[in-house]
């Protein structure tokens, strides 16, 4: 998930909850995301990964 190229580019990927918890488990997505500096969402059944450490600011 994370040799996407997204991840260098300070992108965005995005996983469904069910593909993570089937193949790593969310415990271990979180503490990889968490260890990046990146920041992690989950909303309509997906997990959403800014591939960023800077700040997120929601808009809307």
């Amino acid at each position: 998930m994370f040799a996407a190229k997204a991840v260098t580019r300070g992108g965005v990927i995005r996983r469904s909850v069910a593909w993570v918890e089937h193949e790593i488990g969310r415990e271990r997505l979180i503490a990889e995301v968490r260890a990046r500096g990146f920041c992690l969402l989950e909303c309509g059944g997906q997990f959403v990964v800014i591939c960023q450490r800077g700040a997120i600011r929601r808009l809307v």
